[in-house]
């Protein structure tokens, strides 16, 4: 499975960017995505993660009601809509595919990354 990351940016606070992860090669309506940051001089973060189906969504306690992922599998991509966006959203996202769900937020329980996108949102 390839992940591609994309739609990063520069923002200002308070707006919107809308990051897609299209994945090719042996993709499967199995997989669970995840959305995880990386801010300069900090460790990987978890993000967000979506079910197979898109049924179930996973949030960071701090981007709850700001941002959304969801996932087309027709198209096999996901996106993370990123709204109300603040300074401290500032890094580089990664998209990351996965079996299963336990652990969803562990970094070390993906498969698959993507090269990741940076955003960053000015104050």
């Amino acid at each position: 499975v390839q992940l591609q990351a994309f739609g990063g940016g520069l923002v200002q606070a308070g707006g919107s960017l809308r990051l897609s992860c299209a994945a090719s090669g042996r993709t499967s309506s199995s997989y669970y995505m995840g959305w995880f940051r990386q801010a300069p001089g900090k460790e990987r973060e978890f993000v967000a993660a979506v079910s197979g189906s898109g049924g179930t969504t996973f949030y960071l306690d701090s981007v709850k009601g700001r941002f959304t992922i969801s996932r087309d599998n027709a198209k096999n991509t996901v996106y993370l809509q990123m709204d109300s966006l603040k300074p401290e959203d500032t890094a580089v996202y990664y998209c990351a595919a996965r079996l299963g769900a336990i652990n969803y937020d562990s970094d070390k329980t993906y498969n698959y990354w993507g090269q990741g996108t940076e955003v960053t949102v000015s104050s």
